[in-house]
């Protein structure tokens, strides 16, 4: 986990959201122009390029954890930001589709975390730490916030909090992942995940949760630029090619992921090369087995294969 710095009362950040927030503020087009400037509300909500700078204004009320996923790895925070009642509020933003919003915060692999506060950027953590140790954090946050005079909160929705409540719950073991994701506890999804797919070997959603989870697994405890030097260094090892794909797919870089495997996969020997058809099948699961990029792999692995 990252050392959030969260000891002064001073906020301090390099990041330049300047310019996300210009675009939030610039006129739009006549058509459509109410839906395309109105805030959306909530303690969650998803934001892009276009809406974030309305984020950033948010922040100058109350503080904003800002939390980054791409395809594959979805968000998770939402019911423990939500716990804070609206003391927090929470943005989550799919860094492949939000480039402006992930280079202006210098995100180089996903789930990352940082917060603002007054309009100015705290990094939290890259990864899911425990459930306990977010907690820690955001309670920093709050801390921290109250220091710089944003101590302001979001009213609750009663009628959204209802309508949430009433959704059917999770199947037990899909739950239990999911609570074992929240507090950071892979391997323990992981084996909710096993079980799950042991009781229904079709359950579809079973399938791709454990190969997110498994890639979450291999990514703990990476360094990025060591990866990426060992792959670097070795065009051909494959498992230097199989840990920077990752990296890859992470970062919500899915043709760069697919690619590297693909290209690596005709020098290989035999368990060289099942173990890359099965990184890219775990790859598929986690894109979606209908995204067209998944298509456009599944071909050509099948035409490497035969």
């Amino acid at each position: 986990m990252t050392d959030a710095r969260l000891t002064g009362g001073a906020l301090r950040g390099a990041v330049d959201l300047s310019g996300l927030v210009r675009a939030a503020q610039a006129p739009v087009p006549a058509t459509g122009a109410a839906e395309a400037s109105a805030p959306s509300g909530g303690v969650v909500r998803d934001v892009d390029d276009a809406s974030f700078g309305e984020v950033v204004e948010q922040s100058r009320t109350v503080p904003v954890v800002v939390e980054f996923y791409a395809d594959g790895i979805a968000p998770v925070l939402g019911p423990i930001v939500a716990s804070y009642g609206g003391r927090l509020a929470l943005a989550t933003v799919d860094g492949n589709r939000s480039p402006q919003v992930a280079q202006a915060f210098q995100i180089q692999q996903v789930p990352a975390v940082v917060a603002l506060v007054g309009g100015r950027p705290l990094p939290l953590f890259v990864g899911i730490p425990s459930e306990p140790e977010v907690r820690q954090v955001l309670d920093q946050v709050l801390e921290l916030a109250a220091q710089n005079g944003v101590t302001g909160s979001i009213p609750l929705d009663g009628d959204a909090v209802a309508e949430e409540a009433a959704e059917p719950p999770l199947p037990p073991l899909h739950q239990a992942a999911f609570d074992a994701i929240s507090a950071g506890d892979y391997a323990a999804a992981a084996t909710a995940y096993r079980a799950a797919i042991a009781q229904n070997p079709r359950d579809q959603l079973a399938v791709a949760g454990l190969a997110q989870v498994s890639l979450l697994q291999r990514l703990e405890g990476l360094v990025a630029a060591d990866v990426r030097a060992a792959a670097a260094a070795a065009p051909d090892d494959a498992d230097a090619q199989l840990a920077v794909a990752d990296l890859d797919l992470s970062g919500g870089h899915v043709d760069d992921a697919f690619a590297r495997l693909l290209r690596v996969f005709p020098s290989q020997q035999a368990e060289a090369k099942a173990a890359i058809r099965a990184r890219l099948l775990d790859y598929f699961e986690i894109v979606g087995v209908d995204d067209p990029r998944t298509i456009a792999g599944r071909r050509a692995l099948t035409n490497l294969l035969y």
